[in-house]
């Protein structure tokens, strides 16, 4: 055969160097693709003409048909060629052929199969399609699949609505993925295949093992499928949904609410209404809490309501079934607050105030009264009730006294007594009701009997009354609320023998109050048993302390003085020295006042003077003041003004600063009253020691107003010399405490440095270091002057040096001392005696008559 020159001849000098080039390598695959390359080039020829390309294609791959480059380049090249092509055209067959042809070398090759893949699904023929891509699964090992399938999905869940193909295409899937089977149930949904869905998603919410790829837990899958077959009960019938729902309240019990009704829903839809109910009705008896009860109940009612609406609603109905279901919705509504206290039973049985409010609920249905009280006492355990478990028992005896079976009331109240109740006081509360009810119904013989059998100790060891390991009956004797009680009823109803008898044994047990011993004194005062009483308060003050015996004594001794006022004057006497010399400080003062009023009255003035003199000091700080007004007041009272003048200056020694600047004004204002101006000024004098003038403005006020008055200009200027050396010295204290806390602290400081660089302080050290220091002393702490001494000048020693005050020369007055022929005589001036008016002393008088 001839050689074809046209080929040749048509061939320009670059592609004749190419093919040079292939015929020395036939076999090179670089010089093949760099030969399309250059052809490829020229995309405007390519473009036009490709079989040129093509043919150098076909020439290669018949040197070299293994060569994955060449094959994958190839089909590349042949599928963008197809741009705009319909399924039947040539061209796309051709490329089909390709395919076919490049998969007989690269049947291994996962890239090849995905672009056949893609070729075809872009080709639109399904089954050709669905057919490649079955043959890939089965050319590619299982390691490759990952690549094919969600093409394959793809292909047949999105590009085409073949719901069956679909199934079964997912169902292959599944078996290499499990894990995507909510991808599947999605699906499912999606083309209304419900029956299958509810089927897959029951598998996956039994297989423990199975993790959800969306975050979904077990719960969530759970309810998805519960909604599902609730809300389609019509479809769905592989499925028996009465027991998947059941299943579901069994392993989600905080959800019961949600499952309940979404049962009582699927019956509902599928026009089983009477099972509807009885599922609602089921559901109300076994939540346990209010919400998921509040959640049923609304369901039931709103399927009731719309059930009664559409029956109405419909023509041609008997009216007696309108009423019949009015009647039933109507029941249901008056039932709520029944079963609401029914779900809070079943959640806490031993709740105490719930089984009241249930016999509440029930009290126009005595049976069920009773039933509920049957149910409820028979239920509650003791230590676990929540309540007064007592009263359960009480409302239970009352209701059968209300219905006048006073007998089955006893033998109520008698099982009571036998309940081990946690608390003693509440078995005593049931014997105390029971008494009370046989008073209503005046038997007074057996409330004493009762109350006797409940105060008599148990036989055998007897048991303290705060040893909770013992029964509370065995405790019961000792129950103050009980003996109290018991001391009523004998005041009332029994004997003054028998009476005093249980006061006398509360007193013995030892479980008396005051209150106790004041009912008992009273109670003997009634009956005319004066000493009786006495010595009852005796008993009750030697059993108690301070402050609980306050009462006893001050009612102990106000009966004593009514009774014998002063004819027993010695015995008041040693009660009131017992009583005060025990007594605290804060609650002498009214036995004090009461002793010192005794003693006026059937006393000695004297003895009275000391008392109260004793009580300024015995009574407490905040009432000392009220105190000595008092002792002032009946000193001045009984002896005369001047007789307060040493109660003012003891006043002055022991009051606080407070009070003893107020103590120390108004002794100044008696003494001037009196005429003495210069111990007035005295007083004054002394009082300013403890007088700050930056807080004390009232006192300096006074001692101004004081001097304008009876002094003159040397004495207002010796008041205010005074008044600024207290000030000066008040602001060298400040300062002088400032510096002594701060080098204490430093010194502290250093101490606990070294004490730390040593290892440790030793506290015995610095406790003799704190007694060293002594105790830190007040600033106002100054002795009291007598009011015979006049104003003398600070002595030099006492006075504090003030860095504000000017230095003066003392030259002039030591000149003043040498020559005492210098010292001015002072005249004296008389004074006539109309100024003194009857303040005149008798020696002036004798003067002015020499």
């Amino acid at each position: 055969m001839e050689p074809d020159t046209s080929f040749v001849e048509a061939l320009t000098e670059e592609e004749f160097a190419h093919e040079e080039e292939i015929l020395r390598n036939p076999f090179s695959v670089k010089h093949w693709m760099r030969y399309i390359q250059f052809l490829r080039s020229d995309r405007k020829a390519t473009k036009k003409c490709p079989q040129r390309v093509n043919m150098v294609y076909e020439r290669a791959l018949k040197q070299l048909p293994g060569s994955y480059k060449l094959w994958h380049a190839y089909l590349l090249f042949r599928k963008s060629q197809t741009v705009n092509k319909g399924p039947r055209d040539s061209i796309v067959q051709e490329v089909i052929a390709t395919f076919e042809r490049a998969l007989v070398f690269m049947n291994k090759m996962p890239r090849i199969w995905i672009e056949y893949c893609d070729f075809a699904v872009k080709t639109g023929r399904v089954t050709h399609t669905r057919r490649i891509f079955d043959r890939t699964l089965r050319s590619l090992p299982v390691t490759q699949h990952s690549r094919i399938w969600p093409t394959y999905l793809d292909f047949v869940t999105t590009k085409h609505h073949i719901p069956e193909t679909a199934m079964r295409v997912y169902k292959r899937y599944l078996k290499l993925c499990p894990e995507d089977a909510e991808d599947f149930i999605e699906y499912l949904l999606t083309v209304e295949k419900l029956d299958e869905a509810a089927v897959r998603l029951a598998q996956l919410v039994n297989n423990e093992n199975f993790i959800s790829r969306k975050g979904k837990s077990n719960y969530m899958l759970w309810s998805e499928l519960c909604t599902l077959i609730s809300k389609n009960p019509k479809e769905i019938k592989s499925l028996d949904v009465d027991s998947i729902m059941r299943s579901a309240l069994n392993r989600y019990t905080d959800q019961i609410g949600t499952l309940w009704t979404g049962l009582a829903d699927y019956y509902v839809r599928s026009g089983l209404f009477e099972r509807a109910r009885d599922i609602y009705e089921e559901g109300i008896r076994n939540v346990t809490t209010v919400r998921d009860f509040s959640q049923i109940f609304d369901a039931y009612a709103q399927f009731e309501e719309v059930a009664l609406s559409k029956l109405m609603e419909t023509e041609d109905v008997d009216d007696n079934v309108i009423e019949l279901r009015l009647a039933r919705l109507e029941n249901m509504m008056e039932r709520r607050p029944l079963l609401l206290n029914s779900v809070l039973l079943r959640q806490n049985p031993h709740n105490v105030n719930e089984w009241l409010k249930r016999v509440e609920l029930l009290k126009e249905k005595p049976r069920e009264v009773i039933g509920a009280f049957t149910e409820g006492v028979q239920t509650v355990n003791p230590k676990e009730a929540v309540g007064k478990l007592n009263q359960l028992w009480i409302e239970f005896a009352k209701f059968y006294e209300k219905a006048k079976q006073i007998d089955d009331a006893r033998i109520i109240f008698e099982k009571a007594t036998q309940v081990p109740f946690m608390k003693v006081d509440d078995l005593g509360h049931v014997w105390c009701e029971w008494v009370e009810m046989e008073l209503r119904h005046n038997n007074h013989k057996e409330a004493l009997r009762l109350m006797y059998a409940a105060t008599t100790p148990p036989t055998g060891p007897k048991a303290a009354y705060s040893d909770e390991s013992k029964a509370v009956q065995a405790r019961l004797y000792k129950s103050l609320k009980l003996w109290s009680f018991y001391a009523d009823l004998e005041e009332s109803f029994g004997s003054f023998k028998t009476c005093k008898s249980v006061y006398d044994r509360i007193i013995d047990l030892r479980i008396a109050t005051p209150q106790i011993i004041m009912n008992y004194g009273l109670f003997l005062e009634e009956n005319q048993y004066f000493e009786e009483a006495f010595k009852a308060y005796e008993k009750g003050i030697s059993l108690f302390k301070w402050p609980h015996v306050y009462d006893l004594w001050n009612t102990y001794l106000s009966k004593f003085l009514e009774r014998y006022s002063g004819e027993k004057i010695e015995r008041a006497r040693d009660l009131f020295e017992q009583c005060i010399d025990t007594v605290p400080p804060e609650y002498a003062k009214n036995f004090y006042l009461l002793y010192a009023k005794l003693e006026e009255k059937y006393g000695g003035a004297r003895r009275a003077m000391n008392i109260y003199e004793k009580a300024t000091r015995a009574v407490d700080k905040k009432d000392q003041y009220q105190m000595f007004n008092i002792y002032i007041q009946k000193a001045a009272n009984l002896y005369g003004v001047t007789k307060t003048r040493p109660i003012f200056e003891s006043a002055m020694e022991i009051l606080n600063d407070s009070d003893a600047r107020q103590m120390g004004m108004r002794f100044a204002e008696l003494e001037t009253k009196l005429g003495e101006i210069d111990r007035a000024r005295a007083i004054y004098a002394h009082t300013s020691q403890i007088c700050d003038p930056r807080v004390s403005g009232d006192f300096w006020a006074a001692w101004k107003d004081f001097e304008v008055r009876h002094g003159n200009e040397d004495t207002i200027r010796e008041m205010l010399r005074i008044k600024r050396s207290i000030q000066a010295l008040y602001n060298t204290q400040f300062t002088a405490n400032l510096i002594s806390q701060q080098t204490a602290q430093s010194l502290s400081d250093s101490i606990n440095a070294e004490n730390i660089n040593i290892g440790g302080s030793d506290p015995m050290a610095n406790l003799a270091q704190q007694q060293l220091q002594g105790p830190p002393k007040r600033a106002g702490d100054v002795s009291f002057v007598r009011g015979e001494t006049l104003l003398q000048p600070l002595a030099v020693s006492d006075k504090t040096e003030n860095p504000d005050e000017i230095k003066l020369d003392d030259d002039e007055d030591e000149e003043d001392e040498d020559n005492p022929k210098d010292d001015m005589e002072v005249e004296n001036v008389h004074i006539p005696a109309e100024v003194f008016g009857s303040l005149k002393r008798p020696e002036d008088n004798a003067e002015q008559d020499e």
